[in-house]
This record gives C-alpha cells, structure tokens and sequence, in this order.
C-alpha cells in the first residue's frame, strides 16, 4: 500500500520480510532461554550467526525507517502534527489490539490488571509494552525528533555524523559511569538513534553503493564476521552477565546500522524489481505485512517451537531448527495477511498528506 507521500518502494519491502524472519527465527529456534536451541557459540556457517543472533532484526527493521523516511522527505516541507497522526495511525490500531489481548491472557491467568495497565501506559518512554512493543515505543521517539532531524541536515546531511558522533559520546559517558551499557544500547533510542541517523546518511551519500556488487559482498562479509565474534563470545545474553557489561555494546549499534545502512542502499539504487517478477512481489507481500507477523507471532512462535520439538522432530540442532522456523515463518504469513487487510489498511485510509514541496524562491 503505498504511503500518504503516494511512494511505494517494493525493494524495501524486500529488506522488511528479512527482518521479520530474523526476528521470528531469534525467538523460534531459542526463545530466550536457549530452547529448543541452546545458546553454545557460534555456528561454524559464520554467515548464519546474523540468525543465531536474530535480534538483530529489530536493527535492521530501524535502518529501513531512517533510511525510508530520508527518501520519502528528501527536498519537502514535512508537516509536524500530520504526520505525527499518520504514524499514530500506522502504528497504534495494531498496537492497541495486541495490547488488548495480551491483558485479556493476562486477566485469565489471575494476573493483576491494574499492574499490567500500569506497565503499558510506562511504555510511553520505557521499553515496557509487550510483545515487541517496545520497539514500537524507540520507533516513535524517533518520530517525533525526526522532523528536526530533516530540518538540521536538510542543506548539510554532513550534521547527521555529529549527531551520530554525539550518541557514542553519550554512551560512553554512561558506560564510564555505571560500567554496563547494554539495557540502553538495544532496549532505548539511546542505542537504536544510531541505526536510524544511519539510515538516513546511507540515504544521502548512497550512491556510493550503487551496482557496487564487491563493496555490498565486502560490508556484508565484514559484517557477518563480526557478528559471529560477537555471537561466539556469548552473544546477547551471555557474555558475562546479563546485561553485560562488555564495551562491545558501546558500537553493536552503530557497527549494524552502518552494515545495514550500507546494504539497503545498495539493494535499493542497484535494482529495481516490479511486480511482474513472482518471486520478488512474493516477498514484497511479506514485507508489506510485516508490522503484523512482528507483533503477532509472540503470540505463536514459542509454543509452535515447543509442539514441534516435543512431538514431530529434535530442533537442538542449529540448522535443522533453522529450517523449521523458515516454514513456520511461511505458514504464518495467511494470518499476517488477513490481520494487514482488516486492522491496519482501515486505518491507513484515514491518513492525510505531511509533505509538500518547498516553492522556488523569486
């Protein structure tokens, strides 16, 4: 569906179902206690650590915004309270229902609503929305500063590395301070701003990327070596404690949103796929229901885990519990579907214009 801007791009779409696998594989294969997969190292394929470690899907879901919404406002006026509605509206009627039947489970198995109401309205600034909805909770702080953003880089994009350079700075002091800086590196904007900034500059200086097919293998390569140290000295929760207290976390967030950011621009400016090609509008359709199977799949993905372990095959093994989760994934994607055309889409139509283009002076 396209955006209230009137632009539709389908290869982002692409990057958005990828996302969401990655994040649907990270909970399927270990749940976030190591099952059915526990949690031993790196897998020797170095590449497959980006799943492993799937988490970092939530990164690259916050690249596509900075990225996205740098494209879509890229020479126009943005108009403040529009398109704060408009993300309301994109992002809240899904939100709003998921929350609903989380403290409905939440009512019958004897919990405390009034806590549970409590621990949702703090989701306003802490990452306390269930879920996935705490991503949510990042997302529209970045939203509300974004205007500003577009406002200080419009004329010098050059700014945005400042800005970059002054929330490295600002993790630093943290972790200087109190010694551990992972809660706010993955769970707050104080991590994530860096993926979004570098969304935006990958944007503005991607024609760098552009058929640069070496480059693109190089940043993803480079990348995915990376991440297999990071996943073979514990991971996310066991290098040391949990959070940890290891400087890594001071640059995962900007090593992904550079890696990231890098790749989206090379896929986005060196090809260009229409809906002629089935694969392509195949994964475009995924992508375009993605917000749904993110926030939805909580609500299957553990216990479909659990079902298949227990009853069909062993998913201990990496790969084959990797494989599993890519059909699982599949299977889900009918529900995304019907939930993207009956709850979200409705409220899509309601949305009104936030841009224009700037007059010519004279």
């Amino acid at each position: 569906m396209r955006s209230s801007s009137g632009h539709y791009y389908p290869t982002l779409d692409h990057v958005r179902a990828i996302a969401a696998f990655m994040v649907f594989s990270w909970h399927f294969i270990h749940a976030g206690s190591g099952y059915p997969v526990p949690f031993e190292g790196a897998p020797r394929i170095f590449f497959m650590s980006t799943i492993d470690e799937g988490h970092t899907g939530v990164a690259l879901f916050m690249t596509i915004s900075g990225y996205l919404f740098a494209k879509i406002l890229h020479g126009r006026d943005i108009l403040y309270f529009p398109f704060i509605f408009n993300r309301a509206l994109r992002l809240i009627p899904l939100l709003a229902l998921v929350v609903f039947i989380v403290g409905v489970q939440h009512w019958l198995h004897g919990g405390n609503v009034t806590e549970y109401v409590r621990m949702v309205a703090s989701g306003l600034y802490a990452p306390t929305i269930p879920n996935g909805g705490w991503s949510i909770t990042v997302e529209f702080h970045f939203y509300i500063i974004l205007p500003f953003l577009l406002a200080f880089s419009r004329r010098r994009p050059l700014l945005l590395f400042a800005i970059l350079a002054a929330f490295l700075a600002l993790r630093c002091y943290m972790y200087a301070r109190d010694g551990s800086i992972q809660w706010f590196s993955y769970w707050t904007i104080i991590g994530r701003m860096d993926q979004f900034i570098l969304g935006m500059i990958f944007f503005h200086f991607g024609r760098v990327m552009q058929q640069q097919h070496v480059l693109a293998l190089l940043a993803a390569v480079l990348f995915s070596g990376f991440y297999w140290y990071f996943d073979a000295l514990g991971g996310f929760y066991q290098i040391g404690s949990y959070p940890s207290s290891n400087a890594i976390w001071l640059i995962i967030p900007t090593v992904e949103g550079a890696a990231y950011g890098a790749l989206i621009a090379y896929y986005d400016r060196s090809y260009q796929w229409t809906s002629e090609n089935p694969w392509a509008n195949l994964l475009a359709k995924i992508g375009e229901c993605s917000y749904s199977l993110y926030l939805l799949h909580f609500f299957f993905v553990f216990w479909i885990a659990d079902l298949i372990h227990t009853r069909v095959v062993a998913l201990n093994n990496f790969y084959i519990a990797t494989f599993a989760s890519l059909i699982c994934f599949l299977t889900l994607v009918p529900l995304a579907r019907l939930s993207f055309r009956y709850v979200e889409v409705p409220f899509l139509k309601l949305r009104v214009n936030y841009v224009r283009v700037p007059q010519a002076a004279g």
